[in-house]
């Protein structure tokens, strides 16, 4: 009997990849590569065909004893035909995952939301054990979630369900990269931080976090360092990302009434401050009622969520 799979998280900044043993939801071997500048179906499509090959060559384990490969896709999916019909932050479109994979390895290939695969490894190996009515938020390039109803993932009619990066908090405000204005991801997601940030040294201001990224992009490493020597720049903007971020956690409370909330992503894994001070606010703000009952935890699984739940796709 075959008992491993291959699970693939392709967000906005990296994929990681890794062999899975899917009866205990350990990652046996892994292969991670940067997807900051890649874009396009095409150069992506060959990002994620390199990580997988990377994978296989590591783990020594040959394609016949593999029973499938997951991925975790950030954007809308066609589950069913393995199309990644818009991927907003990777310049994708229409993009035929099922048919690449499958064409080169001979495997069957399973597709999911990013954030909907990372619920589903938190649900069966993390955080989310023992829970029925869950909502998985992770902040990272972007901000996405995923709603877990009666145990099992809830897609939707459409099959988009949980984009509440893409809740609107300000009917005039920023633009995001949907095309619209005042999501809540145009304010609390890491690129959101990071363009406050940038903006506000082009005017003038200083931040010791131009010395640590040295023109380079602003990780959650660099903000957890920056807050960490009491930047004032960078904790003005990470204070603000929280004020949006737990409204919006707070409207999700009060609407669907969870059990619990798992947040994951960068943000949340690197910076304690972000992730306390946005449950703490998240609770203020909600209704009394269903914030005593709704619980907070941190992904358990950390990095290797999207990972897990993806190989965990088939048997879906």
């Amino acid at each position: 009997m075959k008992n491993y799979s291959i699970g693939v998280d392709l967000g906005g900044t990296k994929i990681l990849a890794g062999l899975v043993e899917k009866e205990t939801g350990k990652v046996l071997f892994e292969a991670k590569n940067k997807t900051k500048k890649e874009k396009g179906n095409e150069k992506i499509g060959a990002k994620i065909l390199e990580t997988i090959d990377e994978v296989l060559k590591n783990s020594n384990i040959p394609a016949k004893e593999i029973s499938s490969i997951g991925i975790g896709l950030a954007g809308q999916v066609d589950r069913k035909n393995g199309i990644l019909l818009n991927g907003i932050n990777l310049d994708c479109r229409d993009f035929n995952v099922k048919n690449l994979i499958e064409k080169k390895y001979n495997i069957p290939l399973y597709a999911g939301n990013d954030v909907e695969v990372a619920a589903l490894g938190e649900l069966k190996f993390g955080a989310g054990r023992g829970f029925k009515d869950i909502v998985c938020i992770f902040v990272g390039t972007g901000i996405g979630s995923s709603i877990v109803k009666d145990g099992k993932i809830h897609y939707g009619a459409s099959g988009s369900a949980g984009e509440i990066g893409h809740i609107i908090v300000d009917l005039n405000g920023r633009a995001c990269s949907c095309g619209a204005h005042g999501c809540l991801e145009a304010y609390a997601s890491r690129s959101a931080i990071e363009s406050r940030i940038l903006g506000a040294v082009k005017k003038g201001r200083t931040s010791i976090i131009t010395e640590l990224t040295k023109a380079g992009s602003i990780s959650s490493k660099h903000i957890k360092k920056s807050l960490d020597a009491r930047d004032e720049i960078v904790t003005q903007y990470v204070n603000e990302a929280i004020e949006y971020l737990s409204g919006g956690i707070a409207s999700v409370i009060n609407f669907y009434n969870p059990e619990v909330v798992i947040l994951g992503g960068g943000l949340i894994q690197s910076v304690d401050e972000f992730y306390l001070g946005t449950i703490k606010k998240a609770r203020a703000k909600a209704l009394p009622v269903p914030s005593a009952v709704t619980q907070f935890k941190k992904a358990e699984l950390e990095d290797y969520s999207g990972v897990i739940g993806a190989a965990l796709l088939e048997t879906c």
